[in-house]
């Protein structure tokens, strides 16, 4: 499948990492879209760096299978902009498979897809989301139809297994 991995500066080092190295083990193509094609992307810890293979506006989400969006700063950063918000948007209502950890469901708010799915992420991110009327939980790892969600680095175990899973289960047309 072809994997849209949204991404900007800030992102948690290892909440792109392993999921983004887990995909592309399994046999996925992994594509890294933000805010400019070329750019040079670092972690919050300083440990990952990332390039920014295609931009928003040279990317269009019927080019990809499926979604993965990495937490720390990213998110936040990402949802400042109509174009990312958008992309994302676009997943939902194609019913592709997105997967987001952390603070990833944080760019959900603007795109008003919080609702309709059970879900969670991190303990602060809860609370927005609750507010905002969405099912959260407080859980290692929640599966929703077309959505995997996970809270923190140590979920990461969990948010890969369970992300697998779900590309593994959605159906060849879809692809």
């Amino acid at each position: 499948m072809k994997v849209a991995c949204v991404l900007a500066n800030g992102f948690e080092d290892s909440e792109f990492r392993q999921p983004y190295d887990a995909l592309q083990d399994a046999g996925h193509d992994v594509t890294i879209v933000g805010l400019q094609a070329g750019q040079e992307l670092k972690g919050d810890k300083g440990r990952e760096t990332a390039t920014v293979e295609r931009s928003f506006a040279d990317a269009q989400p019927n080019e990809f299978d499926a979604l993965l969006i990495p937490g720390g700063f990213s998110p936040d950063r990402l949802r400042a902009h109509q174009q990312a918000v958008d992309f994302v948007k676009a997943f939902f209502a194609a019913n592709k498979p997105i997967m987001a950890i952390c603070h990833g469901p944080q760019i959900f708010i603007p795109a008003g897809t919080y609702g309709g799915h059970r879900m969670t992420a991190w303990k602060t991110i809860q609370s927005d989301l609750r507010l905002l009327g969405a099912n959260v939980v407080d859980e290692e790892v929640v599966v929703d139809r077309n959505l995997v969600t996970s809270r923190q680095p140590q979920d990461i175990p969990a948010f890969i297994r369970e992300g697998l899973k779900l590309l593994e289960r959605t159906p060849a047309a879809a692809r």
